[in-house]
């Protein structure tokens, strides 16, 4: 591979993707190779069928390899949030007298933070906020004098089931492998800095799977998963309706929210079958599907209540809602909160399923870029 060039992979819950990519011109991103699997998915921090994920993972990898002309040396995987935990602390590092804070005393105030999580591995670490000892608040103190730094940090690990298992896929293949939090990665690239300066709330949409984050500054104060997304809304469907479960998924992008209660019936087709379709209980059976999501969202925030989010919206992405017309409007109703949906502003790749790949591609891109010097210098804190 390019030296610029990197290879990533994207576990969804439902497919994977793996993809050799690099930075372009104006902040965006070329795809060299791109392969798609599909898999059994998981649930609970659990594969369903490990021999299915890794087969999928084999295909794809065969494919952008034999497309590129390349082999693997180094693959970024993204972990999903079910395997993911995160545990956000205030830590405080003092100073005998004032100096200026270099890489070494951030290295030190990450270090005093970093513990060891039964079940867990370590994979990333970054900072919300700073502070200094006069109480200034800022998102990067190079170059400050102070006799002191403390720091709200979030620390990211990932479940050891799912790091070993990852490992034993490419066990003897000589394959340097770095892991990367997936809805950390997504969140932190769709929602400009500035949003996130406060508080700022992400939905992760999936197949099966989806998180909600809080956000602040550069880190996460909670992320939540959850086992509902676009695959149990189409169950609803299939079972209301009458239908298969891969017919009610096709059957998700011509749900339409907004139309009327007597829009009457249509016919739908599906492997040489034809339906007929009510619209009045497809969409009621849409709604059903997207409230099972709402009770867990509006729990999740629950939670974290006594924040200062009450007036925020929930930015969503993913490929969970982004075809059902009338969904995002459907649920600020339900959850009392504006869910406003967000993607990638790149030509080509700006729809919310593509969200995930290029945020891992990005985060891959900066952390390759830092490997050689700042990974072991600060043994991957502050990224």
């Amino acid at each position: 591979m390019g030296r610029n060039r990197v290879a990533v992979l994207d576990i969804r819950s439902f497919e994977v993707a793996v993809f050799f990519g690099e930075r372009g011109v104006n902040n965006t991103f070329v795809l060299n190779a791109i392969s798609t699997e599909p898999y059994e998915g998981y649930r609970e921090g659990k594969f369903f069928n490990v021999q299915s994920l890794t087969d999928a993972v084999s295909r794809a990898i065969s494919v952008v390899e034999q497309t590129c002309g390349t082999r693997l040396r180094t693959l970024y995987v993204g972990v999903p949030g079910e395997f993911v935990k995160v545990v956000p602390k205030e830590k405080h590092t003092g100073f005998q007298k004032k100096r200026r804070i270099g890489e070494k005393e951030i290295e030190a105030l990450f270090e005093s933070g970093k513990s060891k999580e039964p079940d867990y591995r370590f994979i990333r670490a970054t900072s919300m906020i700073y502070t200094t000892t006069d109480r200034r608040r800022i998102v990067d103190p190079t170059g400050i004098v102070s006799e002191g730094l403390s720091g709200r940090l979030s620390y990211f690990y990932c479940s050891e089931y799912f790091a070993s298992t990852v490992e034993k896929m490419f066990k003897g293949s000589k394959v340097e492998l770095f892991f990367l939090p997936t809805q950390f990665a997504m969140a932190s690239y769709l929602i400009p800095p500035e949003t996130r300066d406060e508080y700022a709330l992400f939905l992760d949409a999936g197949f099966l799977s989806s998180s909600v984050l809080v956000l602040l500054g550069g880190g996460v104060i909670a992320q939540r998963s959850f086992w509902w997304g676009r695959g149990q809304i189409a169950d609803n469907v299939a079972s209301r309706l009458d239908i298969p479960y891969e017919g009610a998924l096709a059957l998700l992008g011509k749900a339409n929210l907004f139309v009327k209660k007597d829009a009457g019936s249509f016919e739908f087709v599906f492997r040489n079958e034809t339906y007929d379709i009510s619209v009045a209980d497809l969409v009621e059976a849409v709604k059903e599907g997207l409230d099972g999501m709402c009770e867990y969202i509006y729990a999740i925030l629950e939670r974290c209540s006594g924040k200062d989010f009450d007036n925020k919206p929930l930015y969503v992405s993913g490929e969970g809602l982004w075809d059902i017309r009338g969904a995002h409007e459907y649920m600020s109703k339900r959850i009392s909160r504006i869910c406003e949906p967000i993607a990638p502003d790149l030509p080509y790749y700006d729809k919310p399923d593509m969200s995930s790949r290029i945020a891992l591609l990005d985060m891959a891109c900066a952390d390759n870029r830092k490997r050689g010097i700042f990974y072991k210098l600060l043994n991957g804190f502050g990224g």
